[in-house]
């Protein structure tokens, strides 16, 4: 289960240029096992923290954006420090929004057990040896907003859709 957030909550990249604050609760939080997470962290899945970019403050420093694959076809924007290269957030096409929502990688926090996963994501790709057997949200390819993110975030989200 999610922890609170404070507005002590930060992180940053590996060699401290690059650092932030979080000024909220994120919306979800979710581990991804498809198969372009895995290539691009090097692992077998990428833990994200979504927040309202707004809710995410950067506190020293700058990130280079990369534009990289997404499992949706439409891209995504990976933030890397400069100087040690360590994605620090994305921002995906994520039902319509790209730069909205900013998924934290939870592994750059100073505190990431704070924020462990409300649900997992394309575990049809996921690596044989992960036993998800105890998680209580696990989904095939993507989840139904309707269902895994609170009313208050989804109806945020939907209002944000359609300013665009």
């Amino acid at each position: 289960m999610t922890q609170q957030i404070t507005e002590n909550t930060k992180g940053g990249c590996a060699c401290g240029y690059v650092r932030y604050k979080l000024t909220a609760q994120p919306c979800v939080v979710h581990c991804c096992h498809c198969l372009l997470c895995q290539r691009q962290t090097g692992s077998a899945f990428a833990v994200n923290a979504l927040f309202w970019a707004d809710d995410v403050i950067v506190e020293t420093g700058s990130v280079n954006e990369i534009e990289m694959e997404s499992p949706s076809g439409k891209g995504q924007t990976i933030a890397r420090c400069p100087k040690c290269e360590v994605a620090v957030w994305s921002n995906y096409f994520m039902g319509g929004i790209k730069q909205g929502i900013r998924f934290i990688r939870v592994g750059t926090l100073d505190n990431p057990e704070l924020l462990p996963p409300d649900v997992h994501i394309f575990t049809t790709t996921k690596q044989p040896w992960v036993n998800l057997s105890q998680e209580k949200q696990v989904v095939d390819v993507f989840y139904d907003f309707n269902v895994v993110w609170s009313l208050e975030n989804n109806n945020k989200r939907k209002d944000l859709l359609a300013k665009l």
